[in-house]
């Protein structure tokens, strides 16, 4: 029986609008949970009737976060539809924009978004920046940064800020809290590699200008990529250019293995015990990525395809997006109907269909038994998933790949943990880490497959034999996938008249923030922060520690409501 109904909103430190409510028991321990996506993304009805050859430009402003996957699943779906093979730069390029996006974010998350939740930085005011120094060179003897003077010079600047009241971007957290753990000096240390991650990750971005243009909302090119390379130019990608890239990927790799993965390292074992929360539903599902040999061959994924149940790692299921009786989203608990009046439908036949059920803003509690979410339900065969680093590390763990296993057991040794502890909050924090690795290394090797070519003489970019609508057929459908850092993105279809019949995008927070579904199936979210204690329910970080596990994502929204439940904006399809 619940004896107290906790809500935060919003969930801070993401992107979007999540709200999350839960019930606890009178020992504090939280018996349901429910996730609220509190924004509506219509992209989907801006899409019908456009040229599909324009569709990534839209679907990649669905988020300034996740910018390149969007573009890349897009491209894929109507490429897929149309039957066109992209030239193997292309597909390296687009594998070297995937990795260094990857590698921003999960760095972003774990220092910027997550950090806060296990780091407390008034505690670091009390640091001894002589053993503060002392610790640093212990835990990456490597990095530069690392003398008693800088440490004494970071906490000096600390307490400037704490003093004058004005703690900017520390300012909201529940500082003094309980389950902080972590001693004085590896907060200090904790705070000033959060300064220096901010201001490499602007850095590694300038990949995707190179080959894209700009960023955010890099460009992509429905058979290939708009990357002209010509060693010889001046207004081409030259060897210059490409130098600079092989520096930034080099910055990248020093700041994963020397201060991220050294990091994740030296908090985990003072929290330990978060490897017995947030297994949640040990359903895990992954589209893959990374092609070696194109995309239609996904035996050669570095990312490999496959789908993990009940934490059954001896097993890993297979996955086809064309199976209209596999990907799947319902509606009985989202702010949607279907107008067909069925319960689920593959993407292919998807509707979106805005139909608000909820109370009238401002409201206090939300009806878990009714309609809660703007959110759907995806699921695989009918089984709620979990998408993302972890889902991702576990497949190809379970799988064998040497890579994976090789990264995830010198983890486990050097925690001196069984490989159960993955399926968690702290397991889900550690596959980002893990995850991140990989990345930064498989960044320098796809790098150098193209610079392989470039020398035999090989610079296609793109393929055009099919880029005009009088080659097409009258109607086709298709579908485009990707892994983004948040987990498997998919993208479906239908072209008719050389236009867009309809489309859906299935993105990977939709997956995870999902509401329960019409089994009355938890999703990901949901199940997660289920059993979990609670120290102070006024001051929830339990709660955050979880959800931002994830590495929540709901943006996109075309409809913005006020705080009275008035319409403020509206997009008006012509």
């Amino acid at each position: 029986m619940a004896t107290q109904r906790v809500v935060v909103d919003p969930i801070t430190r993401i992107e979007g609008h999540l709200r999350i409510e839960v019930m606890l028991d009178e020992h504090g321990t939280i018996t349901d949970a429910i996730s609220s996506g509190t924004m509506w993304r219509g992209l989907e009805l801006i899409l019908q009737g456009r040229d599909p050859r324009d569709a990534w430009a839209f679907c990649e402003r669905i988020c300034g976060v996740c910018t390149t996957v969007h573009a890349l699943a897009s491209v894929r779906a109507v490429e897929n539809a149309l039957g066109i093979a992209v030239p193997e730069n292309a597909e390296i390029i687009r594998n070297i924009m995937w990795l260094a996006q990857t590698v921003q974010d999960h760095v972003i998350h774990f220092y910027h978004l997550h950090a806060l939740d296990w780091v407390d930085i008034v505690s670091a005011l009390k640091a001894d920046p002589k053993a503060t120094s002392e610790l640093a060179q212990k835990v990456s003897p490597s990095w530069p940064k690392s003398s008693p003077g800088y440490f004494a010079d970071m906490a000096g600047t600390l307490t400037k800020f704490v003093q004058s009241g004005q703690l900017g971007l520390f300012q909201n957290a529940y500082w003094g809290h309980p389950a902080y753990k972590l001693p004085p000096e590896a907060n200090l240390m904790a705070v000033c590699h959060y300064l220096e991650a901010l201001r490499w990750q602007k850095e590694i971005i300038k990949i995707h200008t190179v080959f894209g243009g700009k960023n955010p909302h890099p460009n992509y090119l429905v058979g290939g990529m708009a990357s002209a390379i010509d060693m010889q130019s001046d207004n081409a990608i030259n060897m210059e250019r490409l130098n600079m890239v092989r520096t930034l990927i080099m910055d990248a790799i020093d700041i994963v293995e020397q201060l991220y993965i050294p990091d994740l390292l030296a908090v985990a074992p003072f929290y330990l015990e978060w490897a017995n929360y947030g297994g949640g539903l040990g359903n895990y599902l992954v589209y893959g990525d990374l092609p070696q040999n194109g995309i239609g061959d996904p035996s050669k994924f570095r990312f490999p395809r496959g789908v993990i149940l009940n934490k059954n790692l001896a097993e890993v299921l297979p996955v086809d997006l064309a199976d209209t009786e596999q990907v799947r989203e319902e509606v009985a608990h989202s702010w949607y109907e279907y107008q067909s009046g069925q319960d689920a439908l593959h993407p292919w036949e998807g509707e979106t269909r805005p139909k608000y059920a909820g109370p009238k803003p401002p409201y206090q509690q939300l009806d878990e038994n009714g309609k809660y979410s703007w959110l759907k339900s995806p699921r695989w065969k009918g089984n709620a998933m979990e998408v993302g680093p972890l889902a991702r590390m576990l497949v190809g763990y379970a799988s064998g790949a040497p890579e994976f296993k090789e990264v995830v057991e010198g983890a486990l040794g050097i925690l001196k943990v069984p490989a159960t502890v993955l399926f968690s909050t702290l397991g889900r924090t550690a596959a980002r880490g893990l995850e991140a690795r990989l990345s930064a290394r498989w960044l320098l090797a796809e790098y150098d497959r193209l610079i392989a070519n470039l020398k035999a003489g090989n610079t296609a970019t793109a393929s055009t034999e099919r880029w005009e609508p009088s080659t097409w057929p009258a109607e086709c459908k298709g579908f485009g996938f990707t892994e983004a850092p948040r987990g498997a993105l998919g993208h479906w279809v239908k072209i008719k008249d050389s236009k867009i019949d309809s489309y859906q995008i299935v993105v990977p927070s939709t997956w995870n923030a999902s509401p329960k579904d019409g089994r009355e199936q938890h999703g990901a979210y949901e199940a997660a922060l289920i059993g979990t204690p609670m120290a102070d329910p006024k001051r929830p970080v339990e709660i955050l520690r979880t959800i931002h596990s994830f590495d929540p994502c709901l943006a996109c929204a075309s409809h913005v409501y006020g705080p009275n439940g008035e319409k403020l904006a509206e997009v008006v399809l012509r």
